[in-house]
């Protein structure tokens, strides 16, 4: 526990000595490391068509590693890129613009009412939820943006997922791409994913294909039973 209390800590730290946070650009965390490689393979060699990556920043980091991926993979899946963020969004839109294999969504993942409430957090926590929460209504981007994208685009699951968005949406987020092939959780110590990865390790429908405990503040990767 005090663990997790101290990486906590330290990712919000960061968060804040990066300026307003959400409205600058900053380096990728997934880049050129086991996570980054194991996105690669999956991307690459897996019997997919969609994927859907929660938290693309700019674009240099995991959207890299699944772009070189399905860039090899015959069965030419389409990425769908979820960034909220004005800044980091026009930096991935640029990045991809002439790539029809990446589709990149400027959107919240959730609608507001599905943040938590902030009786459940104190202190710097409470801090950081505030601020996301503020940024998504002065921001004026569409809610709701993982409906969105399987409405317009005819999906109803996702063949592969990563979860790497905001601290205090990957609850909903769970909920609204359970059933894909793969889920693929960062930050699992953190509130991010740590419940989402209890549920995964503890579901007959998945089974755990890899994960990473030491990698910054953990990832893990499951996949679906009977594939």
């Amino acid at each position: 526990m005090l663990l997790k209390n101290f990486l906590v800590l330290f990712f919000f730290m960061v968060y804040l000595n990066a300026g307003s946070g959400l409205d600058r650009i900053i380096l990728p965390e997934i880049k050129d490391d086991p996570f980054y490689y194991d996105i690669y393979d999956l991307s690459k060699n897996s019997s997919i068509k969609t994927i859907l990556e929660i938290g693309s920043s700019s674009g240099d980091g995991s959207t890299e590693a699944f772009v070189k991926g399905i860039k090899l993979n015959p069965n030419s899946p389409i990425l769908y890129c979820i960034e909220i963020s004005n800044t980091r969004f026009a930096a991935l839109k640029k990045r991809y613009e002439n790539n029809p294999s990446v589709k990149c969504y400027h959107v919240s993942s959730i609608r507001l009412e599905d943040f938590p409430s902030e009786d459940l957090f104190t202190g710097l926590l409470l801090d950081w939820l505030k601020q996301d929460i503020a940024y998504v209504k002065s921001s004026g981007v569409p809610q709701d943006g993982i409906r969105l994208i399987k409405k317009e685009n005819h999906i109803y699951t996702f063949d592969m997922v990563l979860i790497d968005g905001s601290e205090f949406t990957g609850k909903p987020e769970f909920d609204l791409i359970y059933g894909a092939k793969f889920i693929l959780l960062d930050d699992i110590f953190g509130y991010k994913n740590h419940d989402n990865y209890i549920k995964l390790l503890n579901d007959q429908n998945y089974f755990l294909l890899k994960e990473n405990l030491l990698l910054r503040n953990g990832y893990a990767i499951f996949e679906k039973r009977g594939l």
